[in-house]
């Protein structure tokens, strides 16, 4: 019997569902791995899967995880019997490989975005987890984070009048050697890395898919960004003449914002795309300006909860494989635009169902672990 037909997962009681986390760089030991501590009613985690025998030792022993694998024992984590999901960490040319792999071990899947670097590899990925009868959701925090929830929320009651602009920032300086500098055939860039975040409010906040992307990218020739762009900005536009534009970067001042303009009024995101900090609203309607503060929350133990309730409960999440596709071929798309100089059409690709303030778990922001052998993209 698979964990995915079990309805008695972890010990006696009630039910929880058994983790594995896969690959425990900056945001797994950051974030995901702490998130669990506010995740306590329906998820564990039991188990770490690295290739570092130093984060083994100190983070079981700091977590009190009992199995620690490399990723050479892979397949023994997956038949276990220990566990019923993984948390997929890795970088994101890994992504598909692992994820397949859980899948067809019976094991649900739970991957930080973007889902993966391609969109064959995507498919992949719903078509494993399909036919094997797995979950599949992607780590799109955000869908959990009440400030962003309450901009849907604004944007869609018309208090800003008709939406018809979103403008968004989104830069920070990456140290050389990061991963996320690596070849884009390895998921690299700042599209994918940062993009992805501008992309997918863009399209929470107009509730729809492009139709057309443009974009252009800049580097100044600094050997960090020999691999990958320095920056990018990007032009999508929506069906009703509504554009998004955005600018990413690894090679500027730290900036985490958007606007969306409507034809009544406005409302700025700043910082937009955090997690363990404040985030502020700045609605202006008729030339009126009112400001609210959301105190940080824990998106990551809300992403765990959510995940595990669809897995006991026998629902799919919202932030889908589907999700995740929908803005990897976007990403696609844009690179193709920023390499070619030409715009690219988009063709229909339908959307149900949009993350709303229903999927709000609160928790407590975690306080900051310290780190075993991982470094942000800034660096120490």
């Amino acid at each position: 019997m698979t964990p995915a037909s079990n309805p008695d997962l972890s010990a006696p009681g009630e039910p929880k569902v058994r983790y594995a986390v896969v690959g425990l760089g900056w945001i797994a030991q950051a974030a995901v791995l702490p998130a669990f501590a506010n995740a306590l009613e329906n998820s564990q985690l039991v188990a770490l899967v690295s290739g570092d025998s130093t984060k083994h030792q100190e983070l079981s022993k700091r977590y009190g995880v009992n199995y620690t694998y490399s990723y050479e024992q892979y397949e023994d984590c997956l038949h276990s019997g220990k566990i019923d999901a993984v948390f997929i960490a890795l970088p994101n040319h890994l992504h598909r490989e692992y994820a397949v792999r859980a899948a067809e071990a019976g094991i649900h899947v739970l991957c930080e975005k973007p889902m993966a670097v391609t969109q064959q590899d995507c498919e992949a990925m719903i078509r494993a987890c399909a036919n094997n009868s797995v979950k599949l959701m992607i780590a799109y925090r955000l869908h959990f984070e009440k400030a962003n929830m309450q901009a849907v929320e604004i944007v869609q009651s018309g208090q800003i009048g008709e939406p018809r602009i979103f403008h968004s920032a989104f830069t920070q300086q990456v140290v050389e050697g990061n991963v996320r500098l690596f070849p884009k055939t390895m998921g690299g860039g700042t599209v994918p890395d940062m993009g992805i975040y501008c992309i997918n409010a863009a399209r929470y906040l107009f509730q729809d898919e492009p139709i057309e992307v443009s974009a252009f990218s800049a580097n100044l020739g600094e050997p960090r960004f020999s691999e990958v762009d320095e920056m990018t900005s990007a032009v999508l536009r929506f069906r009703g003449e509504r554009l998004a534009t955005y600018t990413c970067s690894f090679g500027t001042a730290s900036v985490s914002n958007y606007q969306v303009v409507g034809t009544k009024g406005d409302l700025r995101v700043d910082p937009a795309y955090i997690f363990g900090g404040e985030i502020k609203h700045q609605l202006t309607i008729d030339a009126q300006t009112t400001e609210y503060t959301f105190e940080p929350q824990d998106q990551f133990a809300a992403e765990l909860i959510y995940f595990s309730d669809c897995i006991l409960k026998s629902q799919t999440p919202v932030p889908s494989g589907v999700e995740g596709l929908a803005d990897v071929r976007i990403i696609e798309a844009i690179e193709h635009s920023a390499k070619t100089g030409n715009p690219v059409q988009l063709g229909e690709f339908e959307r149900q169902e949009r993350p709303t303030k229903a999927l709000l778990i609160p928790r407590p922001a975690v306080d900051k672990p310290e780190l075993i052998r991982a470094a942000p993209p800034w660096g120490k």
